[in-house]
């Protein structure tokens, strides 16, 4: 009888068990499933048209292969801005200046003027005086700096090295977004996206104007790649 009675507990354990691991598993699944349908992508050619992963884009008929960023995403994007923006009147549109001249010239495939451009820049990184700068945010302005000023460096010692100088200028286009979620500027500005460079991984860069003139190819494929958002 006592073996009968361990038996029968023994299958009502692992009957709950099993119901346990199957609704987790079933959660999960379904989590999945909703995340992948509302899930868009975009064509890697016009990053405007949007739609269900494989379908074709409806002006080059492309498929739809460059994940979209999600409502989600942007949310928090925008939190963390809210949380890093300086209260203070210290202007970065001088550094801002330099850096659209060095885009304009890699847009124009004149390495020389990239070179030049990026050495202005670099003088205007170093004279930069963050005294007006909140002290919380003192660090990490001059993190974000240190890194322009590397990237600047190398653009300005890399004439006649078109691809370096871009390859740099990727990733000083990271730190620009980074000083405009900083500071207030009064200049209207768009970050673009070219999903070409470097396999989508960082091909943005900032500019002054709507229209795409992509910095990356230049007059290879001048307008390939779309805004981003504006900032």
């Amino acid at each position: 009888m006592k073996n009968i009675i361990k038996l029968s507990l023994l299958s009502i354990l692992f009957a709950f068990a099993s119901c346990k691991n199957d609704k987790t598993e079933n959660s999960d699944k379904a989590s999945a499933e909703a995340t992948t349908e509302n899930q868009l992508y975009s064509c890697p050619m016009h990053p405007k048209v949007t739609g269900d992963k494989g379908e074709a884009c409806s002006i080059c008929g492309m498929s739809l292969s460059e994940p979209v960023i999600t409502k989600e995403a942007v949310v928090e994007e925008v939190k963390e801005v809210e949380i890093i923006k300086s209260k203070s009147s210290f202007s970065i549109d001088t550094i801002l200046d330099n850096y659209l001249t060095l885009k304009n010239a890699l847009t124009n495939d004149d390495s020389k003027a990239a070179a030049e451009a990026g050495k202005e820049l670099l003088a205007t990184l170093k004279k930069s005086n963050n005294d007006k700068i909140e002290a919380e945010l003192k660090n990490q302005y001059a993190t974000i700096v240190d890194a322009a000023i590397l990237h600047a460096t190398q653009i300005g010692e890399n004439a006649g090295k078109i691809v370096n100088q871009r390859k740099d200028f990727s990733l000083l286009s990271k730190e620009m977004n980074n000083l405009i979620k900083m500071f207030k500027t009064d200049k209207k500005l768009y970050q673009d996206y070219c999903p070409m460079y470097d396999q989508g991984k960082s091909g943005y860069w900032i500019s002054e104007i709507k229209d795409i003139k992509n910095p990356y190819y230049g007059s290879e494929m001048l307008t390939c790649g779309g805004i981003h958002k504006e900032l």
